[in-house]
């Protein structure tokens, strides 16, 4: 019995001894394959031929290296994606270079099958975007257009090339809208986008309208690339879309403002970066600044001669016009002009103003104005201009509302 016991012990000594001799050479394998692993990457990141070749030596099956010497060894390189293939079947960066290649040597048969496979085990953007050229190089619209709509529902974060892709084969903004559009608003900003940089702000405004619907968390990029559409529009001069865009930014809570004429007529609001709000001053000698108790303006004697103190853009159908405006001023003497001003946007030439603004005592100033149908956008603007014979101004002005109305 005791030797029967000793025997057991034995037994399990040599069994432990086993597992930890196990343990330890499955460590030090661990550690010799996290060893040659890095040895490879580091070579391969050295980006030449010989260290990629290096790096294949070190780690036959890394795929990925094949695809980069590929790159570089024209003369090997189907065979070697090939091989980049065989190790990964789910590769499709060296399915869509061989098919390149089967294109380029005339084999068209052979290309389309190949990236028609790829995109059977890969459904990103890339396959898709390249049986999109693919089709395009091939002159066959129809399904050019259904893989640039394959492409477009699973956007990367750059496909400007697909939309200039698009514009050679249509250059309509409304046809590649209509072909290739959804709601996604990644896409939507990315046209928005492309149009910009294309100067057509014009062909914007439905992708705009369609963020600023689409778009659920309203967050400040998608504000000013809204803004710009707005304010290029606004330089066009193209009323009907700016205003559109305009309203639809108020209507869907993007922004608080007022649809009415002016906006933020009692300058309650510190002014949105766009045209349809107001602009303040900012010179030296001049200070503007938005309150409860309206816009108020100090004038240190040391502002330009001429100088705009606050301007907004507004678009109002053709007729005539009434403006009013209550202010008060400090230590401003009469007649030394400071004015509401009406202006074309383009020449900048005043086709109505006030009188001058200067009351201790709260007081009103008039005119009366027209839009006429050529003139759909307008510069409304307190100014400042010194009138012969006077000193700079030296004093405070607090206008603390604006309203402009149909004049009987």
């Amino acid at each position: 019995m005791l030797a029967f016991g000793q025997n057991k012990q034995n037994v399990c000594r040599y069994a432990a001894l086993a597992i930890r001799v196990s343990v330890v050479c499955a460590c030090l394998l661990g550690i010799l394959e996290s060893w040659e692993f890095n040895r490879s990457e580091r070579l391969y990141y050295r980006a030449t031929p010989e260290s990629i070749r290096a790096a294949i030596r070190v780690e036959p099956d890394c795929w990925w290296c094949y695809i980069s010497l590929s790159r570089e060894d024209d003369p090997h390189a189907e065979e070697l994606l090939r091989t980049s293939l065989r190790l990964n079947r789910f590769n499709s960066d060296a399915a869509i270079d061989l098919g390149l290649r089967y294109e380029a040597d005339g084999d068209i048969r052979r290309a389309e099958s190949l990236l028609l496979q790829t995109f059977e085990v890969d459904r990103t953007y890339a396959p898709r975007w390249s049986l999109a050229n693919f089709y395009f190089r091939r002159d066959n619209l129809t399904e050019f257009w259904r893989w640039a709509r394959l492409a477009a529902e699973m956007p990367a974060d750059d496909v400007a090339g697909l939309f200039e892709l698009c514009w050679r084969v249509a250059p309509d903004p409304r046809i590649i809208e209509m072909k290739i559009l959804d709601d996604d608003p990644n896409l939507l900003r990315q046209y928005i986008d492309f149009l910009v940089r294309k100067n057509r702000t014009s062909s914007a405004t439905s992708s705009s309208l369609r963020l600023a619907r689409a778009a659920s968390i309203h967050f400040d990029p998608d504000r000013e690339r809204l803004f710009l559409v707005v304010d290029r529009l606004v330089a066009d001069g193209d009323a009907t879309d700016a205003t559109a865009i305009w309203h639809a930014l108020i209507r869907y809570h993007w922004i608080v403002a007022d649809t009415s004429v002016p906006n933020n007529p009692q300058f309650a609001r510190d002014p949105l970066a766009i045209k349809f709000d107001w602009t303040l001053a900012s010179v030296d000698g001049l200070h503007s600044w938005p309150g409860s108790a309206g816009l108020e303006t100090e004038f240190t004697g040391q502002e330009p001669e001429n100088s705009m103190v606050a301007e907004q853009i507004i678009s109002i159908p053709p007729g005539n016009y009434r403006l009013e405006s209550s202010y008060h001023t400090r230590n401003i003497a009469p007649n030394t002009g400071i004015r509401w001003e009406i202006a074309d946007p383009k020449s900048d030439a005043v086709l109505a103003n006030s009188s001058s603004l200067a009351s201790d005592s709260p007081a009103h100033v008039s005119f009366l104005f027209s839009v006429r149908p050529d003139t759909p956008l307008l510069r409304l603007r307190l100014s400042y201009r010194r009138e012969p014979g006077t000193t700079r101004v030296t004093g405070a002005l607090v206008v603390t509302s604006i309203e402009i109305e149909p004049a009987t």
